[in-house]
């Protein structure tokens, strides 16, 4: 019988378990500027993109907002603005990194909805290509990914931080544009 290793899955099946009284994921991962070892790819000024942890494909980015909030009710239209605004900017990036033939985005708000962290809402973007599914998530549950986290921010932060000089956009007409992470601690 042939195997295959992820080890990285692990610490997310053993987490699934326990207690999340950590806090949240989303709320940890900005609170320092560590960006590179949280895996954030770029801050907006309401929102920022993080690669997810656990992707689906390689390149599977989230955008979330700085506010803790469970769904989109209530959020500030400037933070829906920028959301999509930075949406524009992964598919631009994914395209030109990975060169998708499609790109799913979509939100679980709720549990019963699939989300897997409920109390911060975030919008997931994830690149598709022709075929991309296999056995191993029909049978098995399991997805195939071919390259290390680390390598996927490599290839898309540059990407993104370049997408806010090269494309317009309507922060730019008012003076503003997006915070890169370029200080945060690498």
């Amino acid at each position: 019988m042939d195997k295959l290793f992820s080890p990285w899955r692990l610490r997310y099946i053993r987490a699934a378990g326990r207690s999340r009284d950590r806090g949240c994921v989303f709320c940890r991962a900005v609170r320092g500027r560590r960006d590179r070892k949280n895996l954030v790819l770029v801050r907006g000024h309401r929102n920022y993109v993080i690669l997810n942890k656990y992707p689906y494909n390689n390149g599977h980015m989230m955008i979330v907002p700085f506010a803790h909030a469970p769904s989109l009710e209530g959020a500030p239209s400037e933070t829906l603005q920028e959301m999509m605004e930075l949406a524009v900017r992964c598919e631009t990036a994914l395209r030109s990194a990975y060169r998708p033939t499609g790109i799913n985005l979509g939100m679980n708000l709720g549990r019963s909805a699939g989300a897997g962290i409920e109390k911060h809402f975030h919008l997931h973007i994830v690149p598709r290509w022709d075929g991309d599914t296999n056995f191993m998530s029909v049978v098995h549950g399991t997805r195939v990914i071919p390259e290390s986290l680390q390598a996927t921010y490599r290839r898309l932060r540059p990407l993104l931080l370049a997408a806010d000089g090269a494309a317009p956009h309507a922060d730019r007409a008012r003076g503003r544009s997006m915070v890169p992470a370029g200080k945060a601690k690498e």
